[in-house]
């Protein structure tokens, strides 16, 4: 085996961390919906915008803008909430404690979660994360702002996604996919 050009020691350093991101990468590591965040100047760029004939358009681009910044919307609308919530501190580490435990126990695992030695199916932690996260928002003093937030951010989303041509979304990654050996 030739090992010309090559530093043997920093390869062997070098091997873990690769397969971490290697795994890290993977598609039954990572939610899809976390890895498809798109550049805000991608999704902002002003010369994508023009105002659709028809309502079939219209309803074209939602679909597809809704998927390819899916995970942008949902940053939007959550920061929309996070703002509402800005004037009522407790409710606002409510939502914060939330997130972090979507993070830990939904969107960022390695592996399956396990309590008691049995793996969790991850549709079940989707459902119980969500009735969880429905009823202590519920008991919160915060659901009129919150109703409220999650409404104008849903609202900013669809307009945006009505308005945003669809055509240019992939030529990005295109061009990057040419450049890259």
């Amino acid at each position: 085996m030739t090992t010309y050009g090559t530093n043997p020691t920093l390869a062997n350093d070098l091997a873990p961390k690769l397969e971490y991101i290697t795994r890290a990468n993977d598609h039954h590591n990572v939610r899809p919906g976390l890895a498809t965040r798109r550049a805000w100047k991608q999704m902002l760029d002003l010369r994508s915008f023009n105002f659709p004939r028809k309502i079939a358009t219209v309803i074209t681009r939602i679909k597809a803008n809704t998927v390819y910044f899916q995970t942008n919307y949902t940053i939007v609308v959550l920061f929309s909430v996070f703002l509402s919530l800005v004037w009522n501190p407790l409710s606002l580490l409510i939502l914060l404690a939330i997130i972090g435990a979507w993070l830990f126990l939904y969107f960022l695992r390695d592996e399956p979660l396990t309590v008691f030695d049995r793996e969790i199916d991850h549709r079940v932690v989707l459902i119980a994360m969500s009735v969880l996260t429905l009823s202590i928002l519920f008991l919160t003093d915060a659901k009129l702002n919150i109703a409220v937030a999650v409404v104008a951010g849903v609202a900013v989303v669809l307009s945006h996604a009505a308005v945003r041509k669809t055509e240019d979304m992939y030529q990005n990654e295109d061009e990057t996919s040419r450049l890259l050996p």
